[in-house]
């Protein structure tokens, strides 16, 4: 039987950026649609993306948007907005648009120990010209509220967790599809239960288009469900059958050995944000956002990563923690 679903009427969207990774996947996505989009972006990165099928404007969002301001549409996109100086910027040159999608972070959460739902508190950003790491959250929190007192109900926010997938210009997720399929002794950090939770690009970039052609405002964290550690890897293991050994090597020895906090991919041993990767998604699942098979995105990350390094935390080091973690039990015993 055919479905009764109505089609989303075409929508016009601008998107700030749309060549790189997010912004990428949702052309993509949007395309495929049937809707009409521009893009607005410095024309660095993947310059003939898209080509002959978007309009293309150039120009620098933290100098000037006036090519854009007596333009309206249907909805702007912002994937990639990270302070509040051109998140104002941005509002008020299209103020004109029918809603604004402001793509977000989990990191914006104020207590990262415990799960966050989107009545969380929020960091409050104290200094307005920090430009540090440990600022983001405060900084992503601060432009949702620019946005939402610019556009109210017209205001859509995304609340991302770790997204991952196809053409991600990080090392966080698919370092562990390629260690997997080097094969060997694969030095696993933390406990092989600790929580995992991450979002393929192209289930968030759906999930957002599905919010614009719905008209639907409000805030919603979008991450996926919650999975081991030891999953991940053995997921790694069984799609991509590089014949690798897990050993598994808990926090306090590696920190012990003096490894950065932040210094293999995936493993978090602060304590403060102990539940990053335990967010709260109900209320995104409840309005449609789904979740390709795991063995997908494995797949794409390793397949359609950007060529580079294996990751900062090399083999070398690997295998130089494997071996003082042994001298240092054998000590012990």
């Amino acid at each position: 039987m055919a479905s009764s679903r109505k089609p989303p009427a075409q929508l016009r969207l601008l998107v700030l950026g749309g060549t790189n990774f997010l912004g990428r996947a949702f052309v993509a996505r949007a395309l495929e649609a049937g809707h009409e989009l521009t893009l607005f972006n410095r024309n660095k990165t993947n310059r003939e993306l898209f080509s002959g099928r978007v309009e293309k404007v150039v120009g620098d969002r933290t100098i000037d948007l006036r090519a854009l301001e007596a333009r309206g549409f249907d909805a702007v996109v912002d994937v990639a907005c990270y302070f509040p100086v051109d998140a104002a910027r941005a509002v008020e040159a299209l103020c004109l648009a029918a809603r604004y999608l402001f793509v977000s972070s989990v990191s914006v959460y104020a207590d990262q120990s415990v799960p966050c739902d989107e009545h969380s508190p929020v960091a409050e950003l104290r200094d307005p010209t920090d430009k540090s790491d440990k600022s983001y959250g405060a900084r992503k929190a601060a432009c949702e509220e620019i946005v939402r007192a610019a556009f109210g109900e017209k205001a859509t926010v995304v609340r991302p967790g770790l997204i991952v997938g196809p053409h991600d210009p990080t090392d966080r997720f698919g370092y562990w599809p390629r260690r997997m399929a080097l094969g060997g002794e694969v030095l696993a950090p933390g406990d092989p239960s600790d929580p995992q939770q991450f979002i393929d690009v192209r289930d968030l970039a759906s999930f957002m288009l599905a919010l614009l052609e719905g008209d639907r405002g409000g805030t919603f964290n979008a991450a996926g469900e919650t999975i081991a550690f030891a999953s991940l890897l053995a997921a790694c293991e069984e799609e991509l059958q590089g014949g690798a050994t897990v050993t598994w090597v808990p926090s306090q020895e590696l920190l012990a050995l003096g490894i950065d906090p932040w210094g293999v991919p995936l493993w978090i041993s602060d304590p403060e944000w102990l539940a990053a990767h335990r967010v709260v998604i109900d209320r995104a699942v409840s309005l449609g956002l789904s979740f390709r098979p795991l063995r997908e995105t494995i797949r794409s990350a390793y397949e359609l990563a950007a060529p580079r390094r294996l990751s900062d935390f090399d083999l070398a080091t690997e295998v130089r923690i494997l071996d003082e973690m042994r001298r240092g039990r054998r000590r012990k015993d």
